[in-house]
C-alpha cells in the first residue's frame, strides 16, 4: 500500500482567510479585513472574488473546504433566506465551517436595528467555545485587531507549546467574579420611604437610567443606596455602586467602572471594551454615584446600557446628564417634621440625652427652617449641640447664613445653603481645625492618620505643624470628617461636597500647591516601604492596603506628570510593579509612561527604561512593527547602565516573551535572556523574581518540547515561592507545573496541582488563578471523557475571563487541545458533543464558587 502523499505548498499556495458576512451593509469592514489579511501575505477567501458560474451555496462550501481559518463579520442583518432554505447564506456558512477550523468573530456595534435571526446566531455564536468574538465600532478598528489576531493565532498553531507565551498575571484580590456588596450607611434613612418606593417604581417599569438630582447634601447618594438595596428579580446579578467623586472625564468614569466590577486593564485593548464586554450578557443595576464632576462622559453611561441591554443604572448628579434615555428624580428637601427628627436623631450621636421639648420646640423648628431642609446642613448643624444649646445654635444661624448666602449668588438657592452652613461649620473651628480640613481635600477615595499627619508636617500653620489627631478628632466630631473603621486601623473621608469646599480653601490659603506636593511625596515614600514587601509574605496585605489607596495613588501619579516630574512619576510606578500587576492596573500605567516618552524632554536613564519597560512589556504579542524587542533591549542596557539589576531583569524576561512571539521566533536567543535575567535575579537575592525566572525558562524547555526540563524549571519557581511566603507565586508556579504533569501523562498530579490552585485563588479572591484552575479542571475532564462536566467548567472559566477583562490577553493553558481531542473520539468514547454544548451554555451561567466546588471534585 503507497504512503500519503505529502503536501507541499508552493509560494503561490498561502494560508487562506474566509471570510462570511453580508455583503452591502459590511462593505467598508470588509475591505479593511482584506488588508489586514493580505498585509500578513495570506489569502482572502471572500464570496465577491470567486469564481461566479456556480450556484452560491455550492461556491462558499468549496471555499470553505478548502480555507485555513473562518472570519465572521455581523452588524444587522441576518441575510437572505434562499427559496426552500431555512437559514440565510450566511448562518449557513458558519453551520458548514468546518470544526477543525480556527474561528475569528467581530461583532459591530452599537446595533439598534439588528435582525431577531442574526440575534439568535450570535447568541448561539457566543455560546461556542471553539468561536473568538469581539466587538468592533469601525473598519479601521477591525483591520488592527483582525491583523494581530491572525498573526496570534499562527504563532498558537505553529507549535503545541507556542500556546505558551504570556505570563501568567493575576487579578487584584478586590476583585471578585461576584459584584460587591453595596456599602453599608451607619444610619437609618429617615424621610424618604416614598422617595425609595418611586424610584423602585421607576425600575419596575422598565426604566434604564435614572437620575436623581439635588443640591449637594441633599442625600441622593443615600437615597440611591436604598432604593438599589433590594434590586428584585430584573437584576438577578445584584446592584454595584461606583464612586465617581474622583473622576473628572471619560478615562476617570471608565476607569472607576472597571475597578468596581473587577475588570483588569491588562493593555491588551481599550478598558472601555473590556467594561463592555462585562456587562453585555449581565443583568445588573449599576449605581453611579458623583456623577457631576463628570459630565462630559455621560455617552459613556448610554453606550454601556445599549451594549448591555440587562443593565440599568441610577446616577446621582446635581445635575441631569442630558441624553437620551434618562429618566430624572429630582430630591427635594426634607419635611419639617422628618427635618426635625433627623436633627434629633444626629445630635443624640454627641448628646444622648438631647430630645425635643416644649422649650426648645420652636428653635429646633427655626434650625431646621434655616438650613432649607437639607440633610447635610442638618447633620452639621446637630453635630454643635454638645456646646450650644438650640435657642443658641439657632440664634448664630439666624444671624451668620444670610450674610454667607448672599456672598454666593453664582449657586443655586438650596447649594448656597449648603455651603454656607460648611463654612459656617468651619468658622467655628480653631485655626488649626480649619488648616487640616483644607489640607485633607487633597486626599482622592480616603486617608489614613498616617497619610494626614504626613501631610500636616510639611504644610505648617503659622510656623507650627498641627497636632493632627486631636483636630481630626474635632473634624469628625463636627461631621466634616468620616470615620470608618478598617480591619487593622481606621480610616478618614470627606464627603464630595465637604472635599470641594476644602480645596477652595487651600487655594484661597495659598497651600494648594505645597499640600499636593506633599501628598505625592507621602506616597512616593509608601511605594519605596511597599517594594520590597509585595515579593514576600506580606503582599496580600499590602495589596488590601494599596488597594484602599488607590485613587490617592493615581492623584499622586497625576500630580507628579503636571508637574513634568518625570523621575518621581517614573519612581512611583517602579517601586508598586507588583500592585499594578495584581491589581490589573498595568494598562493605566502604560498610559502615564507613554506620557513621559511623549513629553519629548530630555530624561535621565533610569526613568527612560522605567518608561519603556512599562510602554513595551505589557503588549509583546501586539507588535506587528516588530518594535518592541528593540525597545526592551533598550530598557534593559539603560537599567544596566543604571546599576538596577531587577529592572534588568525583569526587561530580560519581557524581551525572552517578544523574541518568542515575533514572526520569527528564536528560542535561543529567548534562552540567553532568561540565563541572563537568573544571574541578575540571584546575584542581587531577589528570589521573587528567580522565582519567576523560573517559570519562564520552564516556558522555554516547553517550546522546545523538552517536558521534564520546564516540570523541573516550574518545580524549583514552586520551592522559591513558598520559601518566600509568595502566595501568588506559589498559584502561578502550581499552575504551571500541573500542565507539566499532564503533558508527561500524569493526570493525577496535574489533578492536585489545579485543584490547590483554585483553593489558594479562591482565598485570595484571585479570579484569573481560578480562571486557569478551572481550565487546567477542564483538561482533566476532557481527558476523562467527561463532557458535561469540561463544558461546564469551560463555561464558567470563559464568563469569568469575560467579566474581568481577561478574554483577549493569550494565556498559558491547554485545555482547548484535550477538549478538540475529546469531541474527535465521537461516539467511540460515549461523549455526545450536543451535551458538551450545553453544558459550555450552563456554565456561563455559573457562580464562581459553584464551579470551584465542581472542579474540585476531579481531584485525586
Amino acid at each position: 500500500m503507497s504512503a500519503t502523499p505529502r503536501v507541499i505548498r508552493t509560494p503561490d499556495q498561502r494560508l487562506r482567510v474566509f471570510v462570511s458576512s453580508t455583503l452591502k451593509e459590511l462593505a467598508p469592514e470588509r475591505r479593511a479585513a482584506r488588508a489586514a489579511i493580505e498585509r500578513l501575505h495570506l489569502a482572502p477567501v471572500m464570496f465577491e472574488l470567486g469564481a461566479r458560474p456556480h450556484p452560491p451555496r455550492e461556491l462558499y462550501r468549496a471555499y470553505l473546504e478548502q480555507s485555513d481559518v473562518f472570519v465572521g463579520l455581523y452588524w444587522e442583518r441576518y441575510g437572505w433566506v434562499a427559496p426552500e432554505e431555512q437559514v440565510s447564506g450566511l448562518e449557513d456558512e458558519y453551520n458548514l465551517c468546518p470544526p477543525e477550523l480556527p474561528r475569528l468573530i467581530y461583532i459591530k456595534d452599537p446595533a439598534p436595528g439588528r435582525e431577531p435571526r442574526l440575534s439568535e446566531l450570535l447568541d448561539r455564536i457566543r455560546n461556542d467555545d471553539r468561536a473568538s468574538f469581539k466587538y468592533i465600532e469601525s473598519p479601521k478598528e477591525l483591520q488592527v485587531l483582525l491583523e494581530a489576531d491572525l498573526a496570534i493565532l499562527l504563532a498558537e498553531r505553529f507549535e503545541l507549546s507556542r500556546v505558551a507565551t504570556a505570563p501568567a498575571q493575576p487579578l487584584v484580590p478586590e476583585a471578585p467574579a461576584e459584584p460587591p456588596a453595596l456599602p453599608a450607611p451607619l444610619t437609618r434613612l429617615i424621610g424618604r420611604a416614598a422617595d425609595v418606593e418611586a424610584i423602585r417604581g421607576m425600575l419596575a417599569s422598565g426604566a434604564r437610567l435614572i437620575t436623581i438630582t439635588g443640591p449637594g447634601g441633599m442625600g441622593k447618594s443615600r437615597l440611591a443606596l436604598a432604593a438599589a438595596a433590594d434590586p428584585g428579580d430584573r437584576f438577578p446579578d445584584g446592584a454595584v455602586f461606583v464612586d465617581l467623586a474622583p473622576a473628572r472625564d471619560e478615562n476617570g468614569v471608565i476607569g472607576a467602572l472597571a475597578q468596581a466590577l473587577g475588570v483588569r486593564d491588562t493593555g491588551d485593548a481599550p478598558l472601555a471594551d473590556k467594561v463592555t464586554t462585562a456587562l453585555r450578557d449581565r443583568r445588573l443595576l449599576l449605581l453611579l454615584d458623583n456623577f457631576e464632576q463628570a459630565l462630559p462622559a455621560a455617552p459613556v453611561v448610554t453606550a454601556l446600557l445599549a451594549a448591555a441591554p440587562g443593565t440599568a443604572a441610577i446616577v446621582t448628579s446635581r445635575s441631569l446628564l442630558r441624553v437620551g434615555g434618562e429618566r430624572r428624580y429630582e430630591l427635594g428637601p426634607l419635611p419639617a417634621d422628618d427635618a426635625a427628627a433627623l436633627f434629633v436623631e444626629r445630635a443624640h450621636a454627641v448628646r444622648p440625652d438631647f430630645e425635643i421639648t416644649p422649650e426648645n420646640a420652636d428653635d429646633v423648628a427655626r434650625i431646621c427652617t434655616a438650613l432649607d431642609g437639607l440633610p447635610l446642613a442638618l447633620e452639621l448643624a446637630a453635630a454643635r449641640v454638645r456646646v450650644l444649646p438650640p435657642r443658641e445654635l439657632a440664634r448664630r444661624l439666624d444671624r451668620r447664613l444670610p450674610l454667607l448666602v448672599g456672598g454666593a449668588r453664582d449657586l443655586p438657592e438650596r447649594q448656597r445653603t449648603l455651603r454656607a452652613t460648611i463654612d459656617w461649620s468651619a468658622q467655628l473651628l480653631d485655626r488649626p481645625e480649619r488648616a487640616l480640613l483644607a489640607q485633607l481635600g487633597v486626599f482622592e477615595g480616603g486617608f489614613s492618620l498616617e497619610a494626614a499627619e504626613a501631610v500636616a508636617a510639611a504644610v505648617p500653620v503659622d510656623g507650627e505643624v498641627v497636632d493632627v489627631l486631636p483636630a481630626l478628632a474635632a473634624l469628625v466630631d463636627n461631621s466634616l470628617v468620616r470615620q470608618h473603621e478598617d480591619a487593622d486601623a481606621a480610616r478618614f473621608s470627606l464627603l464630595a461636597t465637604v472635599r470641594e469646599y476644602a480645596l477652595e480653601r487651600a487655594q484661597q490659603d495659598g497651600t494648594l500647591d505645597a499640600v499636593r506636593d506633599a501628598h505625592a511625596a507621602f506616597y512616593l515614600a509608601l511605594g519605596e516601604r511597599a517594594d520590597a514587601a509585595l515579593e514576600g509574605a506580606a503582599q496580600h496585605d499590602w495589596v488590601v492596603r494599596l488597594g484602599a489607596d488607590t485613587g490617592n495613588l493615581r492623584a499622586a501619579v497625576r500630580h507628579l506628570l503636571d508637574r513634568r516630574d518625570w523621575p518621581g512619576a517614573a519612581q512611583l510606578a517602579w517601586s508598586l510593579y507588583v500592585y499594578w500587576w495584581i491589581a490589573g492596573l498595568l494598562g493605566e500605567v502604560r498610559g502615564w509612561m507613554d506620557e513621559v516618552l511623549a513629553a519629548d524632554e530630555p530624561l535621565d536613564d533610569r526613568t527612560r527604561a522605567i518608561a519603556l519597560y512599562f510602554t513595551q512589556a505589557i503588549t509583546f504579542w501586539q507588535d506587528p512593527a516588530g518594535t518592541v524587542a528593540e525597545s526592551l533591549t533598550e530598557s534593559a542596557d539603560l537599567f544596566h547602565r543604571t546599576g538596577v539589576d531587577d529592572g534588568e531583569a525583569l526587561a530580560l524576561i519581557s524581551l525572552a516573551l517578544a523574541v518568542l512571539a515575533s514572526p520569527r521566533p528564536d528560542p535561543a536567543a529567548a534562552d540567553d535572556a532568561m540565563a541572563r535575567s537568573l544571574d541578575l535575579f540571584r546575584g542581587s537575592g531577589d528570589r521573587w523574581g528567580e522565582a519567576m525566572a523560573q517559570v519562564m525558562l520552564g516556558r522555554v524547555a516547553l517550546l522546545r518540547q523538552q517536558v521534564d526540563a520546564a516540570l523541573a524549571h516550574f518545580e524549583q519557581s514552586l520551592e522559591l515561592a513558598r520559601d518566600n511566603g509568595d502566595e501568588l507565586g506559589v498559584t502561578i508556579a502550581q499552575h504551571h507545573r500541573g500542565w507539566a504533569r499532564l503533558l508527561l501523562g500524569d493526570a493525577a498530579g496535574a489533578a492536585s496541582d489545579f485543584a490547590a490552585c483554585l483553593a489558594l485563588s479562591s482565598r485570595l479572591g484571585h479570579a484569573e488563578g481560578i480562571a486557569y484552575g478551572l481550565e487546567g479542571m477542564v483538561a482533566v475532564a476532557a481527558l476523562a471523557g467527561d463532557a458535561r462536566r469540561a463544558g461546564r467548567l469551560l463555561g464558567a472559566s470563559r464568563s469569568l475571563r469575560e467579566r474581568t477583562g481577561l478574554h483577549n490577553v493569550p494565556a498559558f493553558s491547554f485545555h482547548q487541545l484535550f477538549v478538540d481531542r475529546m469531541l474527535a473520539a465521537g461516539g467511540t468514547a460515549g461523549v455526545d458533543a450536543e451535551t458538551f454544548e450545553a453544558a459550555v451554555a450552563e456554565g456561563r451561567s455559573l457562580p464562581a464558587d459553584q464551579a470551584v466546588a465542581e472542579a474540585e471534585g476531579l481531584s485525586p
